[in-house]
């Protein structure tokens, strides 16, 4: 197989299960998750304790880090079982 249709192929399965479309939601949520955080407990929870609120964001910014680890970490581990099984049908073939 060329290098050009192993990209070809890394490509598609990338389209198909939607890696790009988590991206940009994780990345958005990352903007707006702390802003929201920081401005709504800032008036409603804290009565303008600005320190307390600052704590909140910096927490809600890392767990949407954190959740898109996990979510990478997870979407990695169902790539490699189907990338072995191939190979070794590869293999096989090759004997």
């Amino acid at each position: 197989m060329s290098e050009q249709q192993a990209i070809s192929q890394l490509n598609t399965k990338a389209s198909q299960s939607g890696v790009l479309y988590k991206l940009i939601i994780f990345s958005v949520s990352l903007g707006i998750a702390p802003l929201a955080a920081y401005y709504g407990s800032l008036n409603y929870l804290w009565k303008g304790n600005t320190i307390y609120a600052a704590i909140l964001a910096v927490v809600a910014a890392n767990i949407i880090l954190v959740l898109y680890i996990i979510t990478a970490a997870l979407e990695g581990e169902q790539a490699q079982p189907s990338e072995t099984k191939k190979s070794a049908a590869e293999s096989k073939k090759d004997k």
